[in-house]
């Protein structure tokens, strides 16, 4: 097999846990919606998802700690960074642009982080985008604009757009902070682990100060057209859009690299409508259908025209 067919061999497989991933954070939506419905406040529902992914993952963790030993304190700095930016402001960012914004709007300006990373890296690098990875990526946000329906709610506030561009530079930071190309990167087990605690501590912190509501309530939820316990969401929420979505999500973007696996991510929003169809019955227009179908062909185009850096194998 020639060099170029291993690495599109490689790189092809490396696309599969950024799907997976992008499919486990695109859950979150529809499992959240049942909570939201039963009386939870958004800010609980994050509390609770990170916050359980981290007492899940504590004890595997620790097992992992004995068997390495400790991180150094350059490791912990980019952990707690993760922590503080990628999971805990990245959800405070966003909720305070959905109290100015719609909620199409928010997604849109939280999702411009892929364009943001095309020019840190184009900066940093000195080096023009390939011309197939700024097609690739005008086509798949002209793709989001779509699956996101805009026409709906549309509304601007300047105050709101601040908090919705904090939410993309957030969101930077977790694919800029996952990549971790130091010579000893933090183990995915390690990084999430540490970055679900502090990331769940500072919105409870944010709770108990009062710039996020923490209410909940107990009792029955309706999924799929089926009555189901509180309990079920609130387990899928952490085992599946928390634990398994960060996982994958970190071991991803260690291989494909922050810039194309920020544009694979996009795909969240397609496993989004997917899943609001058959959990709650909110079926996508045949306008959304196409913007899919542009985020996938965006991405394609992409993936051919970012060669940045030969894949690293884990």
């Amino acid at each position: 097999m020639s060099p170029e067919r291993a690495r599109h061999t490689h790189l092809a497989a490396a696309l599969v846990p950024a799907l997976v991933s992008a499919a486990a954070f695109g859950l979150s939506g529809s499992l959240a919606r049942s909570l939201l419905d039963l009386g939870w406040s958004p800010a609980t529902v994050v509390a609770v998802r990170v916050g359980g992914a981290f007492l899940v993952l504590l004890v595997p963790c620790l097992l992992l700690l004995r068997r390495i030993g400790l991180p150094s304190l350059s490791q912990v700095a980019r952990m707690v960074g993760f922590g503080v930016a990628a999971v805990g402001l990245a959800q405070l960012c966003y909720f305070s642009s959905v109290q100015y914004l719609s909620i199409g709007v928010a997604l849109l300006l939280e999702y411009l982080a892929p364009v943001l990373l095309i020019g840190w890296h184009w900066a940093r690098s000195r080096r023009r985008p390939a011309t197939g990875v700024l097609i690739g990526a005008a086509v798949a946000l002209s793709g989001l604009v779509l699956v996101l329906d805009l026409t709906k709610g549309l509304t601007l506030n300047l105050i709101g757009v601040a908090w919705g561009l904090g939410a993309a530079v957030c969101l930077c930071a977790y694919f800029l902070l996952s990549e971790d190309a130091s010579a000893v990167p933090v183990h995915p087990l390690l990084f999430t682990t540490v970055g679900t605690g502090i990331g769940g501590l500072l919105i409870i912190l944010a709770g108990v100060a009062g710039v996020l509501p923490l209410t909940a309530r107990t009792g029955q939820v309706t999924a799929a057209g089926m009555s189901v316990s509180w309990l079920w969401p609130v387990a899928l929420l952490i085992l599946i859009t928390a634990v398994l979505a960060y996982l994958t999500g970190i071991a991803a973007i260690r291989t494909l690299g922050s810039s194309l696996a920020s544009f694979v991510a996009l795909s969240e929003v397609i496993y989004a409508a997917i899943f609001a169809a058959v959990l709650l019955a909110q079926h996508p227009s045949l306008a959304q259908m196409i913007g899919g179908a542009l985020i996938l062909v965006g991405i394609a185009v992409v993936q051919r025209g970012d060669a940045p850096r030969p894949i690293r194998g884990r």
